[in-house]
């Protein structure tokens, strides 16, 4: 090799260094996201927080973005979520839409990460894409109580909301309606037991106290009294006797099939929610925000949508119904931490003030959000004088968030109608699975009339009176 030659070579050697060199510099200075080379323009990213978001943006964008809150997480994994199932995900973005979502910095009770990450992810899209011309929120589970969070303190961030099997009966009224089975299957399957309900300082504590108690429902199983007494406990939060689309539907009267059914949804109730996500719920708030002082066990069973099932298995057990509700009374009661009541009542709870268009659409046979919380909801919507902005549908299904891609398409048309119409069109079960049948023929539609019994024990904001 020449003179001349090796210094042509070094001089491209140079040059290629050199580029590469700029490229990693121009690569490190980008925020950190990655894009997949595929057709939906797939991106993944993460937040200031410590949060991940991921955007599905198709080449035919039709100008909607799609802002989605995930349910609740109780970890360790933390993934970034933007839609319900892939299912539905895939038919909305072949029509256009884009989805965005976040993990929430935390897991857990993460309302006060997950309002500003979803807000934060709804600003990274707008950055890279430009904004949007309608910016929709929804969300399932703990993301429908989210999704309400957002609707009700940054209406500016978007232009209508969906919740789906929704927590938007808010975290105060929810932590107390989780406390009163509990506190009835203790006293009455479990009388000498020191099983703690409240003020659970760790996760083996609660555990302990789950298995305890999970170990006195399974017992109480074996007899007609006991059973009798899990029917109890289960009306005090509403399961219905068909909440598991894997389990035959009962006749409208067969009580021991509805027991049975409830029976296992309660153990589920006891497991996860009583005490490891209470214990979680606390720790955030800095103490107990559930109480039962005051509370008439009797009127709140008179309001449950199964009364007519406890009533008749008390009576085929021989047991004295009127004798266990007066045992509930008499016996000590909780009381909340007022600092933590505030805590969840200020980050988690609803003034009903919406100010832009909300679909809230639940499952009837849902057991650990049920229905029922649709009615506190539109207590507080009423109280605040916002009724024409709030509609409320449901499908005739067991489970949690048990919904068809078809039912959850026709959410997301019939809100973005009413906000092309300026009001409410179709709304009915009609129209509704007609939308549904329109979007995805393939998958069920089963969008009925119904009308919830009252939440037992509704507390939001609108009612200064509830925290009393």
């Amino acid at each position: 090799m020449t003179t001349g030659t090796r210094t042509r070579t070094r001089t491209r050697t140079a040059r290629r260094t050199a580029c590469a060199a700029a490229l990693l510099l121009a690569l490190t200075a980008l925020p950190t996201t990655a894009v997949a080379a595929d057709d939906t323009g797939h991106i993944e990213g993460r937040l200031p927080s410590g949060a991940t978001y991921v955007m599905d943006v198709p080449a035919g964008w039709n100008g909607t973005v799609l802002l989605f809150s995930h349910g609740y997480n109780p970890g360790p994994a933390n993934p970034a979520t933007n839609g319900p199932d892939e299912a539905t995900k895939s038919l909305l973005l072949k029509r256009g839409y884009a989805l965005i979502g976040s993990s929430y910095a935390t897991t857990g009770w993460a309302v006060t990460e997950a309002v500003p990450d979803q807000l934060a992810t709804l600003s990274a899209f707008t950055d890279r894409f430009g904004a949007a011309s309608r910016t929709i929120a929804w969300g399932r589970s703990y993301g429908g109580l989210v999704t309400t969070a957002i609707a009700e303190r940054h209406p500016e961030r978007i232009d209508g909301s969906i919740s789906l099997c929704g927590l938007v009966h808010g975290g105060v009224a929810n932590w107390n309606n989780t406390l009163d089975p509990i506190f009835a299957l203790k006293t009455l399957l479990a009388p000498g037991t020191t099983i703690p309900l409240v003020n659970l300082p760790d996760q083996k504590t609660a555990a302990d106290a789950a298995n305890t108690l999970t170990a006195a429902v399974d017992s109480a199983q074996s007899t007609p009294a006991g059973r009798a007494r899990i029917a109890l406990a289960a009306a005090l939060h509403n399961i219905p006797g068909w909440n598991d689309p894997a389990q035959p539907r009962p006749a409208p009267t067969d009580w021991d099939a509805q027991q049975a059914n409830q029976y296992t949804a309660v153990k589920g109730l006891v497991k996860f929610p009583a005490f490891s996500w209470r214990q979680e719920a606390e720790t955030r708030a800095g103490g107990n925000m559930s109480w039962n002082t005051g509370v008439d066990y009797a009127r709140l069973l008179g309001r449950s949508a199964v009364r007519e099932e406890v009533t008749a298995l008390y009576k085929k057990a021989g047991l004295s119904l009127k004798g266990d509700l007066a045992a509930l009374n008499r016996a000590p009661r909780i009381d909340a931490d007022p600092s933590a009541v505030r805590w969840m009542s200020a980050t988690s709870s609803f003034t009903g003030r919406l100010t832009k268009p909300q679909l809230s659409v639940h499952t009837t046979g849902d057991a650990l959000v049920p229905v029922q919380t649709e009615s506190a909801l539109k207590r507080a919507v009423t109280a605040a004088g916002r009724t024409s902005l709030l509609r409320q549908a449901y499908v005739e299904n067991a489970g949690h968030c048990t919904f068809s891609p078809a039912e959850q398409l026709a959410a997301v048309h019939t809100l973005e109608d009413r906000l092309t119409a300026g009001r409410w069109v179709g709304t009915d079960p009609g129209s509704l699975n007609s939308r549904a049948t329109a979007a995805d023929p393939t998958t069920p539609t089963r969008y009925v009339s119904y009308r919830p019994a009252p939440y037992p024990r509704p507390y939001d904001l609108a009612h200064p009176a509830d925290g009393r």
